[in-house]
């Protein structure tokens, strides 16, 4: 029997064949410059012209080495020609750029943390789309006017190299409170709080330790702590973990899982993934979803209409699931064997009106990043 790794390693070319020309989500007529598409949900359902497609397309956070958007972006290229551009930004620094360039829009579309889409709509930078299958979208996650619809969503986890805690003879982490061991914390990496996932690690912990939107000393307490043995903050480490320079890193589930079981560079038994809870049992795993929303008066809306559909199509759906990142419509899907059991998902996870965080987000960040010291704020 192949093993999950070898299966997947034929599913981009299997899904461009079988998506070619029978999409379930999108029909196609015409001629080979002049084919059509039908697109969206509703009051927005409307066909696009191929004709009007660009050679690339630039939307915000779509990128190789997240979320599986680089298996995405293959398939929606083989089958509609359009490539998508490898925007490798963190949600604070898309929103950055977005602001930045008001006047004279870049990108088609803002993908990443919702809550970060929700400040682009609150601040007049988004437009109104509800692509196919807005429907199957949970409500509390997707906005009425269809400025902002959530396509996926992950939990906040401890990743660490089995092999090493093994050396240094330490057991699994549980609670955030093993994360404060000396032997762990002197080579742990937590990504600051204006990345979307950073921020939801700097929750994790504010809400394991007692705390709330309205109180995050919790967590400005913990990070101070463990930088001071050793601990950074930083994105982009998945190398230094491969390469055993570091041995615990706090992102998704997600990027724990995809790392476990789709990397070649690392065995399936030398990489852990635990979703903890705080020193008492309290939830320590924040839940966040991401998501999309089209920006106003930007270029090539159709075809980020039709790639947003793609996104939220079930052929596009089950590619997030291929690197065990959780799907907006996962109750339709098979969810693989290999996650975490689901009682240590009730045990650990948490959410938190995203409302209200959305109006204290910037603050929130300014606050726990100014008070552990960390550059930049």
């Amino acid at each position: 029997m192949p093993s999950r790794r070898q299966v997947l390693a034929g599913t981009g070319a299997a899904l461009s064949a079988g998506l070619a020309g029978c999409s379930n989500v999108i029909s196609s007529e015409g001629g080979d410059s002049g084919e059509e598409y039908d697109v969206g949900y509703g009051d927005y359902e409307t066909t696009v012209s191929a004709s009007a497609f660009p050679e690339t397309l630039y939307i915000y956070a779509v990128q190789t080495g997240w979320s599986n958007w680089g298996a995405l972006m293959d398939s929606f290229e083989e089958e509609y020609g359009v490539a998508l551009n490898d925007d490798q930004r963190s949600s604070g620094e898309a929103l950055t750029d977005i602001r930045n360039n008001a006047q004279d829009p870049t990108h088609s579309a803002y993908n990443g943390g919702y809550t970060y889409g929700i400040i682009a709509k609150n601040e007049g930078f988004t437009t109104d789309y509800k692509p196919a299958n807005w429907d199957k979208v949970p409500d509390q996650l997707k906005t009425d006017d269809g400025h902002m619809t959530a396509t996926r969503r992950m939990t906040t986890a401890v990743t660490y190299r089995k092999d090493v805690y093994e050396e240094r003879g330490l057991d699994a982490p549980e609670t955030w409170a093993d994360l404060r061991n000396p032997d762990i914390a002197q080579d742990l990496v937590i990504q600051p709080p204006q990345a979307a996932v950073g921020l939801a690690g700097a929750l994790s912990i504010n809400n394991a330790y007692g705390g709330s939107l309205d109180d995050v000393q919790p967590a400005i307490d913990y990070l101070s702590d463990v930088q001071e043995k050793g601990t950074t903050f930083r994105g982009n480490l998945e190398g230094d973990f491969t390469s055993g320079n570091i041995s615990t890193f706090v992102e998704y589930d997600y990027t724990g899982l995809d790392l476990k079981y789709n990397s070649d560079a690392l065995d399936e038994e030398q990489v852990g993934v635990s979703l903890l809870t705080g020193p008492d049992g309290e939830n320590g795993a924040f839940q966040n979803p991401y998501g999309y929303g089209m920006l106003a008066d930007a270029p090539n809306p159709e075809a980020a209409k039709l790639f947003m559909d793609y996104v939220l199509s079930l052929d596009g759906q089950r590619q997030f699931l291929d690197a065990y990142v959780r799907p907006i419509r996962a109750s339709e899907l098979e969810m693989p064997d290999e996650f975490p059991a689901q009682s240590r998902y009730e045990a650990t996870q948490f959410g938190v009106d995203y409302g209200r965080l959305v109006e204290n987000q910037q603050s929130i960040i300014n606050e726990i990043g100014s008070g552990v010291g960390m550059t930049g704020y």
